[in-house]
């Protein structure tokens, strides 16, 4: 079996403000868009990372937290300076960590926190934990 490409659908009352979100601060275009279900690509890649957006229907739970989408960009820092001169405040830091990334996260209207990195060195005790270098 092979997995051409992989996304997340998030259920959302605030789908209009998470969807300009998702445009605004990450260039998102929709590739899909019915009026209740967006598909935003998140690259200019056919098959690259996509995150979905759905308003509820037929009593569908709504998000509600405790998920993250992590995002690898080509240089977290540059991309942090771009958020956060646009207005975003971090919920996690920009810093190195030890298993092997320099990130930060924010918080999406509807609550997901986004969690983008780059790849970095791991610290030694890390290295043994990476299995498919």
């Amino acid at each position: 079996m092979a997995i051409n490409s992989a996304s997340v659908t998030i259920v959302t009352s605030r789908f209009k403000e998470v969807c300009e979100f998702y445009k605004n601060f990450f260039l998102a275009r929709a590739s899909f868009d019915c009026g209740w279900y967006v598909v935003l690509r998140l690259s200019d890649r056919i098959g690259g990372p996509e995150i979905c957006l759905m308003e509820p229907r037929d009593k569908m739970a709504e998000f509600s937290g405790g998920a993250t989408l992590n995002l690898c960009v080509e240089d977290a820092d540059m991309f942090y300076n771009q958020l956060t001169r646009n207005g975003l405040s971090p919920v996690i830091p920009l810093e190195d960590h030890p298993w092997g990334d320099r990130g930060f996260g924010i918080i999406d209207p509807c609550g997901l926190v986004v969690y983008c990195y780059h790849p970095i060195e791991p610290a030694t005790e890390y290295k043994v934990y990476h299995l498919n270098p």
